[in-house]
């Protein structure tokens, strides 16, 4: 591997480690947000206006940075059956191919998000008096790191680092087979 090639291989674990932990950090305030609604409505019988579109917006950002952060580190769902009979040049082309649909996924969902987010610019969220599109940056944000993460991996495949899928497939396999 190239210095060029580790450097960048770090900077985005680090944006992949900052991405988690902003899904972390939304879902922890999630759960507060909600808690406090219960006890506000239950106990002190009234409501927060703020608490339904916030929890709703934190959602949004933990779903879909943890989704990203999946794909970086092969998280995501996949159908195996296929790996288990065929060579390892096929898996890795498999791969390779499966990797280039999820980069280009995350170009559609960024560019469809960013266009909803235009759209829904001059419009407030009630409750919370912010602009619309709030709703739609998971989106955009979360389609750029799809795609980052999966040319990531593709690179790292085909530079020798390991193929994607590699580790789940032996860890499956008897001890005598791998």
């Amino acid at each position: 591997m190239t210095t060029q090639h580790i450097l960048l291989s770090r900077l985005v674990d680090r944006l992949a480690k900052l991405a988690l932990a902003a899904a972390g950090t939304a879902l922890v305030l999630m759960t507060a947000i909600v808690g406090a609604q219960v006890f506000s409505r239950y106990v002190l019988n009234f409501s927060l206006t703020f608490a339904e579109p916030m929890a709703i917006q934190l959602m949004g950002w933990f779903i879909f940075l943890g989704a990203a952060v999946g794909v970086r580190e092969n998280f995501h769902l996949g159908l195996d059956l296929l790996r288990y009979v065929a060579p390892p040049s096929v898996n890795r082309l498999l791969d390779t191919i499966s990797l280039a649909l999820i980069a280009i996924f995350g170009l559609f969902i960024s560019w469809y998000g960013f266009e909803l987010a235009a759209r829904t610019w001059d419009t407030l969220i009630p409750g919370l008096g912010i602009t619309g599109a709030t709703d739609f940056l998971p989106l955009t944000c979360s389609g750029l790191l799809f795609t980052l993460f999966a040319i990531e991996r593709i690179i790292n495949m085909h530079c020798g680092s390991g193929a994607p899928g590699a580790d789940v497939l032996e860890a499956s396999l008897p001890k005598d087979a791998a």
